[in-house]
């Protein structure tokens, strides 16, 4: 029996997936939530074999949760569901070490399938979803210059941003022009728009 934790923010739709996957012979839903954060309490507490994670999430996102499982128990079978996969979510869904992507247009059919693939030690990643990762490029920001992108994402002056991530004013504005250079945007909105296109923030 494998025993998988489930991860999904919407609740009907979490739901609907636990009782659907409870219908096979050989996969429990042992334990399901709406938060990200609760993710790796509940792998330990029901001793879980598989994480199937949704990519949009409060607390932390699937993919955080997949860099969080990784650094805490190494190898862990991930299996991430997104609506919107863009190539830096498959990019850091890879180094994450997430070893099935599939998009909510999946059928219950084949997740069942990827489940028990992905659990046997095997991958599976939708030949589109990676075409449009290596088509993409590798992510040209640092990780503060994302950081600060997505401090910047709700409009908020540079001195609001140097407040937050307690950096000065003049560094935000220089990692900011760094950004915006390497995304060939025009301004800091457009190099916000570009980064969250791509799935780099």
């Amino acid at each position: 029996m494998i025993k998988v934790v489930l991860a999904e923010d919407e609740a009907i739709t979490r739901e609907a997936l636990a009782k659907l996957l409870e219908l096979t012979e050989d996969i429990e839903v042992v334990a399901d939530t709406g938060r990200g954060d609760s993710v790796l309490g509940l792998v330990d507490q029901h001793q879980a074999q598989l994480a199937v994670l949704d990519v949009n999430m409060p607390g932390m996102n699937g993919i955080e949760v997949a860099e969080q499982l990784r650094q805490e128990r190494s190898g862990f079978p991930i299996v991430i569901l997104t609506c919107d996969a863009r190539p830096g979510h498959v990019h850091r869904a890879l180094k994450a070490g997430v070893r099935g992507l599939l998009t909510k247009e999946t059928s219950i059919g084949e997740l069942v399938g990827v489940i028990r693939k992905v659990h046997a030690g095997g991958w599976h990643f939708m030949p589109e979803l990676v075409a449009e990762m290596l088509d993409s490029g590798e992510n040209p920001l640092t990780a503060r210059e994302a950081e600060i992108l997505m401090a910047a994402q709700d409009g908020r002056p540079l001195s609001a941003i140097a407040s937050q991530l307690n950096l000065s004013p003049g560094t935000v504005r220089n990692h900011i022009h760094s950004a915006i250079h390497k995304l060939g945007a025009g301004n800091r909105i457009s190099a916000v728009h570009a980064a969250s296109r791509a799935g780099w923030i």
